[in-house]
């Protein structure tokens, strides 16, 4: 853990030594849920070496929640950096809300299933041990995001479960999934691992077996109305480096290649 911490401490060390980084600015950043844990803690330690200031939006990569990013930035809401699942962040540049050649892969992260605190913790290690749990199952939550669109479009068809399942599965917006299943309102949750990790009253049993599996890169991208593109391609940077993944790992996630 110290040596972690030197190497954090050194790398931020030189950021205010990049070019364009002599004044601090403040850097608008919307995040999806996926990567905020880890960048709330890494945040404070790059405000510190470089002396710019990071103001953090959060919402979904898609959806229709009023607060998803997508829908952010078509209301005109300012942005230098969005850090979004990585089919999100291409839909945007697409749309021209985020510069071409801009996307970034930051981390990759995986779906995992969550169950109240002292529930029981169910076998998830096979596929048919998935299908059994989501047939037995009396409730089911899952993300309005990019795991929750897999879950309900995809991974349910393929086990052939659909028509059994999506009746009394909910989608969950504005909120994680891990906190609704801790208040009891579903008995099991699925979303990504980074997600549910930390969230009081939830337990994480783990993570869909490979076979099952959709891994999704969360992406940053550079705001097509950025306003402080060096500063934010500094904070890019800094997250892309070595000295974040501790923090990464910790928080559910793995580095992008």
């Amino acid at each position: 853990m110290r040596r972690a911490r030197r190497s954090l401490l050194a790398a931020i060390a030189l950021l205010p030594l990049l070019p364009g980084l002599a004044a601090a600015a403040e850097i608008r950043v919307m995040c999806s849920g996926g990567f905020t844990a880890a960048l709330k803690r890494l945040i404070p330690d790059f405000e510190r070496a470089s002396g710019h200031h990071v103001a953090l939006a959060l919402g979904a990569s898609m959806g229709n929640a009023p607060d998803a990013i997508p829908n952010r930035l078509a209301r005109g809401e300012p942005a230098d950096l969005v850090i979004i699942a990585g089919e999100a962040a291409d839909a945007l540049i697409a749309a021209g809300r985020v510069r071409p050649g801009s996307r970034t892969d930051l981390v990759l992260s995986r779906i995992g299933v969550t169950v109240r605190a002292g529930a029981p913790h169910p076998d998830i290690a096979t596929p048919e041990a998935v299908a059994r749990l989501l047939l037995e199952a009396p409730s089911i939550a899952y993300s309005a995001s990019a795991s929750g669109v897999y879950v309900s479009t995809e991974l349910v068809q393929r086990l052939g479960i659909a028509d059994q399942v999506l009746p009394k599965a909910r989608r969950i917006l504005s909120e994680r999934v891990a906190a609704v299943v801790a208040r009891g309102e579903a008995a099991i949750g699925l979303q990504q691992v980074s997600e549910i990790l930390g969230v009081p009253g939830a337990e994480y049993v783990g993570a869909l077996p490979d076979a099952l599996q959709r891994v999704t890169a969360f992406s940053a991208g550079l705001a097509t109305q950025a306003e402080q593109p060096e500063a934010a391609t500094a904070l890019v940077a800094y997250l892309r480096s070595p000295a974040a993944w501790p923090v990464i790992h910790e928080t559910g996630l793995e580095p992008a290649p």
